[in-house]
């Protein structure tokens, strides 16, 4: 998979002091995605199996145990994943994530 774009990520974990503990995650996140065939979100819960799929395309991964919450946007054809949001868990439940 392509992911769009990890300097989202990066200015995550830059953006604060209390976010740079996610880094280690948020990086083996992006290295087993970008070495993954994902088809279908059947191929995705197989490899996490803790993501939760969403309507139009959308998965969130859970990071750091929980800590942190990953949104992002499958393009199964195109091979591609763009992220749409990275937060903690209180920022994740201020948003809606099938529309963010």
């Amino acid at each position: 998979m392509r992911v769009i774009s990890k300097r989202t990520l990066k200015d995550f974990w830059l953006s604060s002091p209390q976010h740079q503990g996610s880094k280690a995650q948020l990086e083996a996140w992006h290295s087993e995605a970008i070495k993954a065939h994902w088809n279908s979100p059947q191929d995705i819960k197989a490899q996490f199996r803790s993501a939760s799929i969403l309507k139009n395309n959308r998965v969130v991964f859970n990071i750091a145990g929980n800590k942190y919450r990953l949104i992002v946007a499958i393009d199964y054809k195109r091979e591609a994943c763009f992220i749409k949001f990275i937060g903690t868990h209180k920022q994740y439940d201020q948003i809606n994530a099938e529309t963010v």
